[in-house]
């Protein structure tokens, strides 16, 4: 394999900047262009300054034949980006969700495993070490488990405009939400078996509704849920909770609260990308109690404040490509993933459409 791995990158909004930024710094990685459909109308940031700029997905793939194509473009393209990008004989890092609908998403895994490329997805929170030592004292709990899980952010500023965006493929539970059932499936190791979903629609400037909450069962008993509401009207109290509750405890993330109330025009609290993945401590909560039912542990609380921030996650999402290419890395189990937690967003999309629980086979 050549020193570099030359890249191209498709979508330079949130996600697609801070990625394109780890592959100008990292290592190993080589940027040979940076495509949107609209990108020569727009500022470009000052480290990607130079790069070869293309509007058209199908001349930037044939002009600069790269080994990798990221993929961090609005949903509605993803599968047909990767499909592409494989035949063309690419590997592909991909921001979530996979797909749009089902039979994409199995597509695309299909094609990853038929071309062996290497497929990997923007599943951020599984490079997160406050996550992975969520997920691992939660497995300590017994069974069953009890998982609540919330994103709400408000959106203003330059956030209105791409929370409105994002509506017009997915809407929040759907496009969030396989980041938070990836949790509980990896805290459960079950199969989840039913999902329910309500909705509504607040934001008139939105194609979709904006506000979702979704419920799911799991075959071992497990039970969470996952509740998720962009727009201008979002409250910001409780608009973070993350949770697991079982026979043993309990293991809550304490986030980012003392940075909130901060003044800024542009973007609130739960808008800011930031806040997202911040954490300051595990708080973990024994259930024993000794002959006079009082608790014989007190609640432990892990300190986090050192924990990487956006662009450092981002960094390490892209390092374990670089590796999963090298080493030759299995990643079946992160691909199939990643179809289930699509599907399970998707079926509490449908319990919405059709007012109704869904049984997943």
């Amino acid at each position: 394999m050549p020193d570099k791995v030359k890249v191209l990158v498709v979508g330079l909004g949130n996600m697609g900047a801070s990625h394109a930024s780890a592959y100008h710094r990292l290592d190993g990685y080589e940027i040979v262009g940076l495509m949107s459909r609209s990108i020569k109308g727009k500022a470009i940031p000052d480290e990607l300054a130079g790069y070869p700029l293309f509007e058209d997905f199908d001349q930037a793939l044939r002009d600069t034949r790269p080994d990798v194509v990221s993929i961090n473009s609005w949903p509605n393209t993803h599968a047909e980006y990767a499909l592409k990008a494989m035949d063309a004989g690419c590997h592909v890092f991909m921001e979530k969700p996979i797909a749009t609908n089902i039979a994409d998403a199995e597509k695309v895994v299909a094609k990853a495993r038929e071309k062996n490329r290497k497929l990997v997805l923007g599943y951020i929170l599984r490079v997160h070490p406050s996550w992975i030592t969520f997920i691992e004292k939660g497995q300590t709990l017994g069974k069953p488990l009890v998982m609540r899980l919330n994103l709400n952010q408000q959106s203003s500023g330059p956030a209105w405009s791409w929370h409105k965006n994002l509506i017009d493929s997915l809407i929040p539970i759907v496009d969030c939400g396989v980041h938070y059932v990836d949790v509980m499936c990896q805290l459960t190791g079950a199969k989840p078996v039913r999902v329910h979903g309500i909705g509504a629609k607040l934001w008139a400037d939105a194609a979709k509704q904006n506000y979702g909450h979704l419920h799911v069962t799991f075959d071992d008993g497990s039970v969470g849920w996952y509740e998720a509401g962009w727009g201008p009207m979002m409250s910001e109290i409780a608009y973070f909770v993350k949770d697991v509750v079982g026979p043993k405890g309990a293991v809550s993330i304490v986030a980012g609260q003392a940075e909130n109330g901060k003044e800024t025009d542009e973007l609130s609290d739960s808008a800011d990308i930031d806040q997202h993945t911040k954490t300051d401590a595990i708080k973990i909560h024994y259930a024993e109690v000794d002959g006079d039912k009082n608790f014989v542990k007190k609640d432990e609380i892990l300190s986090m404040e050192d924990e990487p921030g956006h662009q450092e996650l981002c960094d390490r999402e892209q390092a374990f490509l670089l590796r999963a290419i090298r080493e030759d890395l299995d990643l079946s189990e992160s691909m199939d993933a990643a179809v289930n937690s699509l599907r399970i967003v998707l079926a509490a999309e449908q319990s919405i459409e059709e007012g109704r629980a869904i049984e997943l086979a």
